[in-house]
């Protein structure tokens, strides 16, 4: 495990131990529509460029709603959303939908090209340290392993340019691959 990756890890299961009791006891029933309007009310996002939330690790949910509402992470509706959710919403909203299942999109499998070109980045970037061998994340670093392949060639390219900049490693890692390479990443990772 990454130095990084450790201390998040460990921020999260201090901030799981601190906010358990109280997540229990908050009411997030009017704020579920809001997120089923665009991540979907099954779990399928509304539009390509939506990430799917439904099964998305806890930890990693809650860190990006808190991203949003510290402008750490930028989008529109997201950040109007998250401006006025309390810590204890924004948990209660991350261990809710962790605990939905993961829907299947019914992506298609990345061409033979596209694998073999994305098995390649995907050692060069070290992607499997913090997202695992087979993209599934865990604790506080995403699944992207099923995930929408619009989304993830968008995250991609926000990384690589730096306009999302609440993971600078992230942007410094994908800075070394060419735009082929993030293409046949998101192909690849969406048909798992």
């Amino acid at each position: 495990m990454t130095r990084l990756a450790y201390l998040f890890a460990a921020a999260f299961g201090l901030a799981m131990a601190l906010a358990a009791p109280a997540t229990a006891q908050v009411n997030i029933d009017d704020k579920l529509p809001l997120c089923s309007a665009c991540h979907g009310e099954n779990g399928v996002p509304t539009e390509k460029n939506i990430p799917v939330i439904w099964g998305q690790h806890q930890g990693y949910i809650y860190f990006m709603l808190r991203d949003f509402k510290l402008g750490q992470r930028q989008n529109d509706a997201m950040t109007e959303i998250a401006k006025d959710l309390s810590r204890d919403e924004m948990m209660a909203l991350a261990e809710y939908f962790s605990k939905k299942p993961w829907p299947n999109l019914n992506q298609p499998r990345a061409s033979a090209e596209d694998t073999k070109r994305a098995e390649s980045a995907i050692v060069s970037g070290q992607c499997g340290a913090c997202h695992g061998e087979q993209g599934m994340g865990d604790s506080v670093q995403p699944r992207i392993a099923g995930q929408q392949r619009d989304y993830l060639l968008l995250t991609l390219t926000e990384f690589r340019s730096r306009k999302r900049t609440n993971n600078p490693w992230m942007s410094d890692i994908l800075g070394t691959l060419a735009p082929e390479d993030m293409d046949a990443l998101a192909n690849y990772m969406a048909g798992r």
